[in-house]
C-alpha cells in the first residue's frame, strides 16, 4: 500500500469514529461522558495529518499517529474507569461530600454534576464497550499512520 493510501485510510478511520461517535449521540441518543468527549478531540489532531497528502515530511504522518494513539491511550484510560480498576476524574463520578454546603453551594455542585458518569458502560459490543472499541481502533489507525512515515 502506498503512503497516500496509508494516510488516507488512517484520515478515514479517524473521521469515521469521530462521525460515529456523533451519531451515537444524536441519532442514537447515547449522551457523552467527559472521557468520550476527550477521546473525540485527539482524533481531530489526527486529521491534522492529512495535511501530509499535500505538504512533504514526516511530521504529518507523525503528527496523525499521535493524535490517533493520545484518543487510543484515553479509551484505556476510560476503559479502566468503567470496569472499575481505578477511579475516573472527579468531572466524571458522582458522590461527592455534600455535607456542610449552603443551599446555594448545594444547588451550584447539582447544576454542575455530569449527565452521564463515566464508570458506567451504556453500550457494549462483544463484551468490549465503546471506549474499549475506540481503543483497538485508535491504535490500529496509529498504526497506519506509522506504517506511511516509512513509506515513500
Amino acid at each position: 500500500m502506498t503512503r497516500r493510501n496509508l494516510m488516507l485510510l488512517a484520515g478515514l478511520g479517524s473521521a469515521g469514529l469521530l462521525l460515529g461517535a456523533l451519531a451515537f449521540e444524536h441519532l442514537g441518543g447515547l449522551a457523552p461522558c467527559p472521557l468520550c468527549i476527550w477521546q473525540r478531540w485527539p482524533h481531530l489532531v489526527a486529521l491534522a495529518g492529512l495535511a501530509g497528502l499535500m505538504l512533504p515530511g514526516a511530521i504529518w504522518p507523525l503528527l496523525g499517529a499521535l493524535g490517533a494513539g493520545t484518543s487510543g491511550g484515553i479509551a484505556v484510560y476510560h476503559s479502566g474507569v468503567e470496569q472499575g480498576w481505578w477511579s475516573g476524574p472527579s468531572a466524571c463520578a458522582a458522590g461527592q461530600d455534600l455535607s456542610g454546603l449552603t443551599a446555594e453551594e448545594l444547588l451550584d455542585a447539582i447544576l454542575a454534576a455530569p449527565v452521564v458518569r463515566c464508570d458506567e458502560i451504556p453500550w457494549e459490543m462483544l463484551g468490549l464497550s465503546m471506549a474499549s472499541w475506540n481503543a483497538v481502533a485508535s491504535f490500529a489507525l496509529a498504526g497506519l499512520w506509522l506504517a506511511s512515515m516509512w513509506r515513500r
